[in-house]
């Protein structure tokens, strides 16, 4: 029987969570009840407020004295995170199912964080029709909009409740019954981390076929922030034999203040874990805003280009890529594990090629100069082509180079 988990703060949503379970029984789910509130109440529970806690070294009674509820909210949610962790090593977790206000969901998203990529998290929330990225960060949560506030069962918020217990149960279901399936495919073939953006897709197509044709599996993530966040927890998180590194386009925006940056930890978890990794200067060229309108004041002056109308794409400028060049050489020098730079000289991106928009050699001399520079005596390979990033050989070549370092052949 799969298992979904229910987390929720029991003290002020019981009603709710106990209409969900048993909906999730009807359906033919085994269910687990955390409680994650820290107020006292008789609602039938699993695991109480006591143990959750204790689980992130605090006193639930000391949390509901203080009356601080932004710590209690913080503790708890630190405290669920540490009692899913333990259910799911003991293998009984199929589903996690939530509810709640900002607080409610801000402990879920902190509770689910950590859980794998694939297992089912769906948090009905108040929130979910604005700016999610707080609660879904890198990972594979679903927001479900809970329309009407959570304060009891109504005839609004029971279509919606039982709609969200219908999704869990039978997310549930096929996550059991598909879970060796996956475990297989896991070992059969390793997994590959790739990065991609619109005006880098021949070069991880032929990457990607090639990786392919050599046994990996190859999983590609859209450079547009949350997919660098997805790569780079992936490969913090151990499931990645290899990372292709191919468009790095992000750290531009993080430098130059555009709509798509991934943080400053762009391109650190691959070399922090050991990962073995393959870089290329890939879309650096650019920085991304939204329409037209929304280009800051301050780069009226610059080359823009409009890439459609919700996204204006501005060309790094020589003294920027000279720094990003210099960033992406620092990164990879701190890796422990096997690293290689692969050098486009004829350009960087789809627009940065010969009479193409963005085209500008000195700019990218720039920022290969820097790379090389700054990796000098380093152990790190530097492979410098006479190739554009988009001719397939150069795909083709990051894709051999990455396989050799995963199997231990000559860096």
């Amino acid at each position: 029987m799969p298992t979904v988990v229910l987390i929720g703060t029991l003290d002020t949503k019981g009603e709710e969570y106990a209409w969900l379970r048993n909906r999730l029984v009807e359906q033919g789910s085994d269910v687990i009840v955390i409680d994650a509130g820290v107020g006292a109440h008789d609602a039938l529970v699993d695991v109480s407020n006591e143990r959750v806690a204790a689980a992130a070294g605090h006193d639930v009674r000391a949390l509901r004295e203080a009356g601080d509820r932004g710590a209690a909210v913080t503790a708890m949610g630190e405290g669920a995170a540490a009692v899913l962790a333990g259910l799911h090593a003991d293998g009984r977790v199929d589903a996690v199912l939530a509810l709640g206000g900002s607080g409610g969901s801000s402990i879920a998203a902190r509770a689910v964080r950590d859980l794998p990529i694939g297992l089912p998290k769906l948090i009905v929330s108040t929130m979910a029709s604005g700016d999610v990225s707080p609660y879904v960060g890198a990972k594979d949560v679903t927001l479900m909009h809970s329309v009407v506030d959570i304060a009891g069962v109504n005839r609004v918020s029971r279509a919606i409740l039982g709609n969200a217990a219908a999704a869990a149960a039978g997310m549930a279901s096929a996550h059991q019954l598909t879970k060796a399936a996956r475990t297989a495919a896991r070992e059969d073939r390793p997994l590959i981390g790739a990065s991609m953006f619109g005006v880098t897709t021949p070069a991880v197509d032929a990457a990607r076929e090639r990786l392919g044709e050599l046994g990996y599996e190859v999983l590609v993530f859209h450079a547009t922030g949350s997919g660098g966040r997805a790569l780079e927890a992936l490969a913090a998180d151990g499931l990645l034999a290899g990372v292709l590194d191919l468009t790095t386009t992000e750290l531009a925006d993080d430098l130059v203040g555009g709509v798509l940056s991934a943080g400053p930890e762009r391109l650190t978890a691959a070399g922090a874990h050991g990962v073995p990794q393959v870089v290329a200067p890939g879309a650096l060229d650019m920085v991304n805003f939204g329409p037209s309108d929304t280009v800051p004041a301050a780069f009226a002056d610059r080359l823009l280009y409009v890439h459609n109308p919700t996204v204006t794409l501005m060309r790094t400028t020589a003294e920027e890529m000279r720094e990003l060049g210099r960033r992406v050489a620092a990164k990879l020098r701190d890796a422990k594990g096997p690293a290689a730079l692969f050098v486009p000289r004829r350009g960087v991106s789809a627009l940065d090629a010969p009479g193409a928009a963005f085209a500008d050699p000195k700019a990218d001399a720039a920022c290969f100069e820097a790379m090389e520079e700054g990796l000098r005596g380093s152990g790190v390979a530097v492979e410098d082509l006479d190739l554009h990033i988009n001719d397939p050989a150069f795909g083709r070549a990051m894709a051999e180079r990455l396989h050799q370092l995963i199997s231990g052949g000559a860096s």
